[in-house]
């Protein structure tokens, strides 16, 4: 299959994120239309990966992980929406994750919790009980070039798909332009 200049295989486990990996082969539903493919981890930023390919911004989604504080309580989540786009954080993504604050995690952080690699943190296998927030544009692209776990790689996803994942919660206007 080709996704503009990229030619994508069925998705290789060689390709992916460990965590990643395990939660493909606990959705049958999900693996069956994932593909992956290698890249220069140079690449794997939205921006040099779009130029080098001739990518349109909508054939790529962007995973960011957030933390929502409330009472000292911290409340973690991924957002995933159009690389065109960034995440209304500190609106909708505080509402929802009912917080008084909400920012970017710490990429220290967020590379120890999920065990994947920064530039290429993924919504497919975060950590149990994580709340996944995409926004609707995305699972309504027919395919959305993802992070793998990994910079060498990227993860092709028909867009619906990432609203069947678990904790998966689809928002409208969670991407602002």
């Amino acid at each position: 299959m080709r996704l503009a200049g990229l030619r994508l295989e069925p998705a290789q486990d060689d390709l992916l994120a460990p965590a990643v990996a395990a939660a493909l082969a606990t959705m049958p539903s999900v693996a069956a239309d994932a593909h992956t493919v290698a890249i220069d981890p140079d690449l794997a930023d939205t921006a040099a990966l779009t130029e080098r390919f001739d990518l349109e911004p909508e054939m790529s989604a962007n995973c960011v992980v957030v933390l929502g504080k409330r009472g000292g309580e911290h409340r973690p989540a991924a957002c995933v929406v159009l690389s065109s786009t960034r995440a209304d954080v500190n609106g909708l993504v505080r509402r929802t994750l009912d917080s008084r604050k909400c920012s970017f995690a710490p990429q220290d952080w967020a590379v120890g919790e999920t065990g994947m690699e920064h530039g290429g943190i993924t919504p497919v296998g975060l950590p149990d009980g994580w709340p996944i927030l995409v926004d609707r544009a995305v699972t309504e692209q027919p395919w959305v070039l993802l992070g793998s776990g990994l910079r060498r790689s990227k993860l092709a996803l028909p867009g619906s798909a990432l609203a069947q994942l678990p904790g998966a919660q689809v928002l409208d206007g969670l991407g602002l332009h």
